[in-house]
């Protein structure tokens, strides 16, 4: 290997792991508040919650939809099985791309059960030393991928899937979104809405004042270009071709008159993901005429810990959305 191929190796191997810095702080920087926001549950919060037993379901767990270590889905099938058909709701584990489980949100998907929905956790290759070449692009491919089986694996319990939403929260609502916006179109089935809590939908440097990408725009290439698997370069901030290189892992770049029912919740203090990239969303979709509920959490940041009618106000939404768009089947 000659010197020049030996510096472009090091700079190369030297890029990696300042992204990987870059997205590890995303996450550890607000595990605090997120922890504080799963052990802390305010009475009028104990009805989106459930004592899981036979009387309402059953939990089929660590099911495969493809090779990879990490992929594979939990179910949770509502007790009554007589139905004709039912609608999916799968939801997405946060952990800032990098960590984060299915098992996470076992209390959400438990109680999307009790409702009488087929529910499914899914997991997918976290970005880390072990996972150098995961990005938010190859995660939400591993999640498209994964519905035909998640779907063939309830029929096969039998329940018919004749529709679904999708959910998350964090990098699991960033996924989220990017299903529902982006691959709504060649779902195995219908999707009806979606709803997610703080995930990020663009990435525009302005936006990431937190980081100092406003100022730093090498630093926002390096990571934007780990994000999507793509090369970035800070000369290509606004203009046309970055639009067109950030859009697969870009929701926001999607919505258009068609795009599904929205439920969203942002802090208004949150410096971990941009809360003004949320204010551009909820912007979009109106312009647009997307049916959807913007609920800022105005004393809170990433973990939603501090505004707790507003959180409320998020999941009441959450469930006048589903009852609206897809009502359990009688």
């Amino acid at each position: 290997m000659n010197i020049k191929s030996e510096k472009l190796e090091k700079r190369g191997k030297k890029t990696v792991k300042f992204a990987i810095l870059c997205v590890l702080a995303f996450i550890v920087s607000f595990a605090g508040s997120v922890v504080f926001k799963m052990t802390y549950e305010p009475a009028a919060l104990k009805k989106y919650s459930v004592a899981w037993n036979e009387k309402i379901g059953t939990a089929h767990k660590d099911l495969a939809y493809g090779k990879g270590d990490a992929q594979k889905f939990d179910l949770y099938l509502p007790a009554d099985n007589t139905k004709k058909n039912y609608g999916l709701v799968v939801y997405l584990h946060a952990g800032g791309f990098t960590s984060g489980d299915k098992a996470d949100d076992a209390g959400m998907l438990q109680w999307l059960a009790s409702k009488g929905y087929v529910a499914a956790g899914i997991n997918y290759t976290l970005f880390n030393e072990k996972n150098p070449d995961a990005n938010i692009y190859t995660q939400s491919m591993e999640v498209k991928d994964s519905m035909p089986y998640v779907i063939e694996e309830a029929k096969k319990l039998g329940y018919n899937i004749d529709e679904m939403a999708i959910s998350g929260g964090s990098a699991g609502g960033a996924l989220a979104l990017l299903y529902g916006y982006r691959d709504a179109d060649t779902s195995p089935v219908p999707v009806r809405m979606v709803f997610e809590a703080v995930g990020p939908s663009s990435f525009y440097p302005e936006d990431w004042k937190s980081y100092g990408f406003d100022q730093n725009k090498e630093a926002a290439a390096n990571l934007f270009s780990k994000m999507s698997g793509k090369q970035i370069t800070p000369d290509m901030f606004g203009t046309t071709e970055y639009d067109g290189t950030i859009k697969d892992i870009s929701a926001l770049s999607w919505v258009n008159k068609n795009t599904v029912p929205t439920v969203m919740a942002y802090g208004a203090h949150d410096k971990f993901q941009p809360y003004d990239g949320s204010v551009r969303l909820n912007d979009t979709l109106n312009q647009y005429n997307v049916p959807h509920e913007y609920t800022v959490l105005e004393h809170s940041g990433h973990g939603l810990q501090n505004d707790n009618k507003k959180y409320l106000e998020y999941m009441q939404n959450v469930e006048a959305y589903l009852e609206k768009y897809m009502p359990v089947k009688n």
